[in-house]
């Protein structure tokens, strides 16, 4: 099925800019917020004029700001006029510090906006979904989902597998409906949330990450751990894998 009128949270930058160009080279129509417009505003001009036959559609939005995310989603579903066809649940961040050292707000920030704000969006896109009776919801998780981390990543890991249980949730709530739930599980994809990092195993560069999201997005399956090699097998490593040796991957 073609899904051709995308929403994407978090497109100004990183996963969300680099899937927004994909889904544009397939022809799909767009509806990008984030909270820094000037940059919204510079992608719609590169997208329109690379790919003059789509529509693109922005909006500023803090996904922290829950009832402007339902406004702003509903204002987008207006453009496209009453019919949204998918909706990836991407913004997010990746603040933090271990427990203890003095960073508690910044784990509380990464943990509202991961999973409470995330909560918020797919509220907002399964009321429209509902209504038409027909949707496919997408939520960027994380392989960090299997397995619990140290450091920076802790709360974040556990933020992913809050949302990959709440989407494997609303699926369970979906069966038998014509709406469609997906969780993706990026393996390390250089990106804004990670550009500090030096030393991370198996990352591929944004374009390739990208398209690896894109093209398992499309296909619609449950679960997808992304780019396939070597996270598909990989997942079910970390799950067993020891505690000194998770430690390597975090």
């Amino acid at each position: 099925m073609s899904r051709q009128n995308i929403l994407i949270t978090g497109a100004s930058s990183g996963l969300g800019r680099g899937m927004a160009i994909e889904f544009a080279k397939r022809g799909r129509n767009l509806a990008l917020c984030a909270r820094r417009l000037d940059r919204l505003e510079a992608l719609k001009a590169e997208l329109e004029r690379d790919y003059p036959g789509i529509q693109v559609f922005i909006r500023p939005l803090d996904v922290n700001d829950h009832d402007q995310v339902f406004e702003v989603f509903n204002a987008f579903t207006e453009d496209f006029g009453g019919q949204l066809d998918r909706v990836i649940v991407n913004a997010g961040m990746g603040k933090g510090a271990s427990l203890g050292t003095g960073h508690f707000e910044a784990n509380k920030q990464t943990a509202q906006t991961n999973f409470v704000a995330a909560l918020a969006q797919c509220e907002a896109a399964l009321t429209q979904f509902r209504a038409q009776n027909s949707g496919h919801l997408v939520a960027i998780s994380s392989v960090s989902a299997v397995r619990g981390f140290r450091r920076a990543m802790t709360v974040y890991a556990a933020t992913k597998a809050a949302l990959t249980s709440l989407c494997e949730g609303i699926r369970v709530d979906l069966l038998g409906t014509p709406i469609k739930v997906t969780t993706v599980h990026p393996g390390f994809i250089r990106s804004e949330i990670n550009e500090k990092v030096e030393k991370v195993p198996f990352i591929v560069d944004t374009e390739t990450g990208c398209r690896a999201l894109v093209e398992a997005i499309e296909k619609e399956g449950e679960n997808p751990f992304v780019p396939g090699w070597p996270w598909a097998w990989m997942r079910y490593v970390l799950k067993v894998l020891p505690l000194s040796q998770l430690r390597k991957f975090s």
